[in-house]
């Protein structure tokens, strides 16, 4: 069937945050005199959500499950307050989005990120564009790779799963895709490895985001 709808991840595939994401939970560390973490370090540890990534990056002394939730508390607060720093639109995707919209395709975004956030990061850097939906982690609803999220997604706007391109930059990203029977796109600028896109099922590579209009 004909692609009529495009379905991002958004950090590492829309938005570069990584900057910001590290300033916050280096900064949390910090203030307890816990060993900090380079921001190219954090490419390891997020994708997952908040939760992960907290854990990843505590010593592994601090990853009690009631220590981590006081942390994830933490982040989401230190995150609140920078998250607009230095995250940015990668090269490309404004043409990418302008492109879609002129060709009349849906466009939807769905994270691991903490709803709340992945909604007020949607609207600040991409309020100029029309995405039917946007989606975040919240309690009720499993994290990717499960693919509840991406169905529900699709079901609400009458597309077929076959009918929906998922752009995304992790191993998580395509195993999501692939769970849910959507043509899984893999975002090579982002934060995930080339080999671990492709083991995780990837079906298409793309190094630019025009790229992404080849498979539409």
């Amino acid at each position: 069937m004909p692609i009529r709808a495009v379905l991002f991840d958004l950090d590492g595939t829309l938005l570069y945050s990584l900057a910001d994401l590290a300033a916050s939970m280096n900064a949390v560390l910090s203030r307890d005199a816990l060993p900090l973490h380079a921001t190219e370090t954090y490419k390891h540890f997020i994708g997952e959500g908040v939760e992960k990534l907290v854990e990843r990056a505590l010593p592994p002394s601090r990853r009690e499950p009631e220590l981590i939730t006081r942390y994830v508390a933490k982040m989401r607060a230190e995150y609140s307050q920078r998250w607009n720093h230095k995250s940015r639109l990668y090269p490309g995707i404004d043409m990418l989005l302008d492109a879609l919209v002129e060709r009349e395709l849906t466009m939807m975004v769905l994270s691991n990120k903490p709803h709340d956030f992945t909604v007020r990061i949607v609207e600040h850097y991409f309020a100029r564009w029309p995405f039917a939906d946007v989606a975040g982690a919240r309690a009720d609803v499993p994290k990717k790779p499960d693919p509840s999220a991406a169905l529900r997604m699709a079901r609400g706007l009458s597309l077929e799963p076959n009918e929906v391109l998922y752009v995304g930059d992790s191993d998580t990203d395509m195993l999501t895709a692939r769970a849910a029977g959507m043509p899984a796109c893999a975002a090579l600028w982002g934060y995930g490895d080339r080999a671990e896109l492709e083991a995780a099922g990837a079906a298409y590579l793309v190094s630019d985001p025009q790229q992404v209009l080849a498979f539409l």
